[in-house]
Parts: structure tokens; sequence; C-alpha cells
């Protein structure tokens, strides 16, 4: 393991809000009034720009320099790596959002363990810091509040959640799962796919050669390469999004992936998504988090890894008021203990 590189690991924030449901454009445009400039000067204050952006009927899909942002009516997702800031971002979003006539209803942060934690600025040098800062800055009005470290065999793949939430009910669908998926040592001949090469179309090319464009065939994929390595993408398929990301130097090499889906999808598609996206990099190592207020989902996560060599080393399950439940698993090759 390199003494210091760069941090795949992302941070992730979720925000939720509500608004006046007989004002047709908070529930139809809502958050996605923001102008561009306004939504630039939140990214600045973390650190991270847009480089590549996508929209639909249901939300907007943004690339940025350090990970995604998704932005809907009445929910914004931001994910970043590297040393950005995000948890600065609370503060100026529910402001934004309050000069649209939404008001925050529900919060949600997550991340993993970091590689390199001693590089990482404040609120983000630990995780009880990181809940300090959280709670500062939000309203009162979200009452239900929990903070936990889910573990693992091994401490280098524990799993940070905060969850906090009012109790209006405007959050969080029942109906709907997150699954957050994040793989180190990356095979090296795959990762090796992901240094720049081409031109103007070398993001396009990117994912047609390591099979990511055959994960979601539907999807209307947002690519984009750094230079001289590094990849991300955005998926947007109808209500929801995939997001994959890549840093593959050997010594820290890390790849995310991460999608919302129904827990009354297809069980089997579930299944051979995550597995399609596990086998464009074949890691040694893979941990997966799952947020659902129904157990179908995190149930079928080890049928996707065993058939790959994958073991499950671990497993972990925590409530969180309002939000669901969280099972967080991880699987390292077989051959490895």
């Amino acid at each position: 393991m390199a003494v210091s590189g760069f941090e795949g690991f992302e941070k992730r924030l979720e925000l939720h809000f509500f608004g006046d449901d007989n004002d047709p454009t908070v529930t139809t445009m809502g958050l996605r009034l923001l102008d561009f400039e306004s939504l630039e000067n939140v990214l600045r204050v973390v650190q991270c720009t847009v480089v590549s952006a996508v929209g639909n009927h249901f939300f907007d899909a943004y690339v940025l320099s350090e990970s995604s942002l998704f932005v809907y009516p009445t929910k914004i997702i931001i994910k970043t790596c590297g040393t950005t800031q995000l948890l600065k971002s609370i503060r100026p979003l529910i402001h934004l959002a309050k000069n649209l006539g939404l008001t925050i209803c529900g919060c949600r942060y997550t991340r993993g363990t970091f590689i390199f934690p001693k590089s990482q600025p404040f609120p983000h040098i630990n995780f009880k810091q990181e809940v300090i800062y959280i709670e500062e800055n939000l309203a009162n009005n979200l009452c239900f509040r929990k903070a936990s470290v889910m573990p693992s065999k091994n401490p280098s793949y524990s799993w940070h959640v905060f969850s906090a939430a009012s109790d209006n009910g405007a959050h969080f669908s029942d109906g709907e799962f997150t699954m957050e998926v994040c793989m180190t040592e990356l095979d090296r001949v795959l990762a090796r796919k992901f240094f720049k090469t081409g031109g103007d179309s070398a993001a396009k090319e990117m994912t047609e050669l390591t099979g990511i464009g055959n994960i979601n065939p539907r999807a209307l994929i947002c690519d984009f390469v750094f230079d001289p390595c590094g990849y991300s993408m955005n998926g947007v398929d109808g209500d929801r999004y995939s997001t994959i990301h890549v840093t593959p130097e050997d010594g820290f090499s890390y790849a995310s992936f991460e999608y919302v889906g129904s827990v009354y999808d297809d069980q089997d598609d579930i299944v051979e998504t995550l597995k399609k996206a596990v086998q464009v990099f074949k890691p040694a190592t893979v941990s997966v988090s799952t947020t659902s207020h129904r157990r179908e989902v995190w149930t079928r996560v080890a049928h996707a890894m065993e058939p790959l060599g994958l073991k499950c080393r671990s497993f972990a399950m925590d409530e969180f008021p309002t939000a669901g439940t969280v099972v967080f698993q991880t699987f390292t090759a077989a051959r490895r203990k």
C-alpha cells in the first residue's frame, strides 16, 4: 500500500426537502430550478467543479472533478472523493432550498474507511468530528438522528453512517434501495484500461472497452476521462441513476459503483447488474452497503459475489429511524483470508 496517494473512497451526502404539495413547481422542478452558478458556488466550497452533465424529465446528473452530483426536485445527492470538504455544502444547500420554498426533512451521510485518513481536511478528520459538524448545520426539526460505524473483520473496511430525519414522513421512499459498492486492489490488467490513451472520444471508448456500457444497456451514459488516468460516469435510466468512479493507480487502486433501484425489480436483474459491475474490475476486496426498508435486496448480494470467487467475510446490519435498514457486507477473493 502506498504511503500517500489519491483518496478513492468517497463521501456521500443525501439531503431531502419538502414544500407546498399544492405548488406544481415544487413537485415537478423544485431544486432543479437552482441556477448553474449557484451550484458551482456550492461546489467551489467543497473544492470540486462540474466537468460534464446530462438530464432528463426526472433529474439532472453532473460528473464532477471529484465524483458526482444528482439533483431531483426534492432531493440532492453529492458524492465526492479525494480531499474534498463535502459537508461544507450542507449549509449553503439548505439556504438555497429555502429560497425556493423548500425545507430540509432528511439527511444521510455515508462513507467507507479512508485509505489515507491523515490527508483529510476539516471537517473530515474523523467520523466523530464529521457527525458534530453535520449536527451543527442541521435544523432542530430533524429530531430522529443516529450515527453508527458498522464494523467488518478488517477494520480498514468499516462503514460510517449518519442519518437524520423529521417526523413529517416526506423522505426516503419505502420501495427504493441504494446500493453502494466499494472495490479495492483491482486487477492490474483491467485497471490499465483506465489510463487515458485517446483524444476527445477517450471517455466513450473507455466505457465500451471496459464493459461499463453493458452494465445497464438502457442507461444514458455521461462519462469523463481524467488525465493521465481515472474515469467517472453517471448512468441515467428513467428516475434512477447509477455511477462509477475509478482510481486505477497500482498500490491504491479503487473503484466504486452505486445505483438506485426498486425492491420490486426482478431480483435476478439486481444480481446480474451487481455481478457485471464487479466483473469490470475483478477486485480482491469488495464491500457492499445496501440501504432499504425491505430485505429482498441485500439477501441477493452474495448470489452475485460467490460466482465471481468472492467469499463473504463479514456482515453487519443496523436500523436508522425513517431511513430504513443498512446492511454492510464485505467480500474477498476466496484465495485470500
